[in-house]
C-alpha cells in the first residue's frame, strides 16, 4: 500500500517553506497529518484543541478536516513560531491562537468536558499533566499524540519520557487507546 496522502491542505507548503526558513524541523509529517485531518472530519462542529501549534502544520490538517461549525484552539509558547502559522491560517474564522506557556493554559482551564478532539504535539498534556488535559475530553473525544518513535529533534534523555508515557496509557481509566509503530509513531486513544 502506498500510504502518501491523497490531498494536501492548500497552506502546507508556505507553512512548511517558512518553517524551513526559521531553522524548524519540528512539524507533523504528512502521514500524520492526513491521519489527523480524517480523525477531524469524525468529529462534526467539534471543538478541537491542539497543544504545541508550532508553525502550524497540524492545524493546517487538522483545519482541512474540520466542517465549517467546527472549532480549533491552538496553544504555542513561542510568539516567533506561532506567527508562522498565524500568517498562513490566521484568516480561517474557526482556528483561534493563544500564546501561551501550554502548562499554564492548562492550569487555567476550569474543569469540565468540553473539547472533542485534541492533538499534543509538546510536552504538557502528553508527558506532563496529562491528566488534565485528559479530564477536558468529552466521552467520545480523541487523544491523538505523535513522535513516539525516535526523532532526530529529540535531546538525549527523551526516550525515557516516551517509554514512560506508552507504559502509563493503557492504564488510564475511561481511555481505550492503540499505539502503532507508524509515520512518527502515534498513539490514538478515544475516551469511553
Amino acid at each position: 500500500m502506498h500510504d502518501v496522502p491523497y490531498q494536501r491542505p492548500p497552506q502546507l507548503a508556505g507553512i512548511l517553506a517558512d518553517a524551513d526558513g526559521a531553522g524548524f524541523a519540528m512539524s507533523c509529517e504528512d502521514r500524520t497529518g492526513s491521519l489527523l485531518a480524517t480523525l477531524a472530519a469524525s468529529k462534526p462542529g467539534g471543538l478541537f484543541i491542539e497543544l504545541g501549534t508550532g508553525v502550524g502544520a497540524g492545524a493546517a490538517w487538522l483545519a482541512g478536516g474540520m466542517d465549517a461549525t467546527a472549532r480549533l484552539i491552538t496553544v504555542e509558547q513561542d510568539p516567533d513560531v506561532q506567527a508562522i502559522a498565524s500568517k498562513h491560517l490566521g484568516d480561517d474564522p474557526r482556528i483561534d491562537f493563544v500564546t501561551a506557556d501550554v502548562d499554564t493554559w492548562l492550569s487555567e482551564q476550569e474543569p469540565g468536558e468540553r473539547f472533542d478532539f485534541a492533538y499534543v504535539d509538546c510536552r504538557p498534556g502528553k508527558y506532563l499533566r496529562l491528566p488534565d488535559l485528559l479530564a477536558l475530553l468529552r466521552p467520545g473525544g480523541l487523544y491523538v499524540v505523535d513522535d513516539m518513535l525516535p526523532q532526530v529533534t529529540w535531546p538525549d534523555d527523551h526516550q525515557s519520557r516516551v517509554d514512560d508515557f506508552l507504559e502509563r496509557m493503557p492504564e488510564v481509566s475511561n481511555w481505550l487507546a492503540t499505539p502503532m509503530n507508524w509515520a512518527s509513531g502515534l498513539v490514538v486513544a478515544a475516551r469511553i
